[in-house]
């Protein structure tokens, strides 16, 4: 490895997968889809700090 995590081959079909599903979507539904990821990544970063604090 480079010192960067790498995906698996799952998380990798899972993104060619979402790539094509996203190729069609206009501005205003891409800037909502991808404002939603974003907020779901920090529901992530907060659910796992919050377990880390609590191990």
């Amino acid at each position: 490895m480079n010192g960067q995590p790498q995906l698996s081959m799952e998380q990798q079909f899972k993104l060619q997968v979402l790539s094509k599903q996203v190729q069609n979507l206009s501005q205003e539904e891409a800037q909502e889809y991808l404002l939603e990821m974003f907020r779901q990544m920090m529901v992530k970063d907060n659910l796992f700090k919050h377990l880390l604090k609590h191990a």
